[in-house]
């Protein structure tokens, strides 16, 4: 029997939208306030749903402890309070938008769950902008 059980989560971070081989004009063009120099912040929601089968000793899909664990070092501890553009360096050369913060949250999860377990990653922009990923 497959179920999935989710997380919440909550970080804190700034950003700037904006690719280095455009102008600032053509940035300002599609990215409008959020190519901002000075960057801009959001309050970032998050859950995490695994799916896996329940395991017949303990009766868990996972121990949501060792789900907990995994979030705060992967994401809270790498993103919280930080500037995602200059901190964070998997957005080095990647813009840090929702749809890219998702799978990079998505694949460093993932690498730290068993193999057997589907993954998919829902953020919250804003709380009416959301972005899902569930892997190719």
């Amino acid at each position: 029997m497959r179920v999935t059980v989710s997380r919440k989560a909550h970080f804190n971070a700034a950003h700037r939208l904006y690719r280095k081989d455009w102008d600032f004009e053509k940035n300002q063009e599609i990215f409008g306030k959020c190519n901002n120099p000075n960057f801009h912040g959001h309050n970032y929601e998050l859950i995490v749903n695994v799916t896996g089968e329940i395991d017949k000793e303990t009766g868990y899909v996972i121990d949501m402890k060792v789900l907990k664990d995994i979030i705060k070092s992967e994401v809270e501890d790498a993103f919280d309070h930080k500037n995602l553009n200059i901190e964070v360096p998997e957005f080095k050369e990647l813009n840090p938008t929702a749809e890219n913060i998702a799978v990079v949250i998505y694949d460093k999860m993932k690498s730290k769950l068993n193999s057997n377990f589907e993954l998919e990653v829902v953020l919250y922009e804003t709380p009416r902008n959301f972005v899902t990923y569930k892997g190719n």
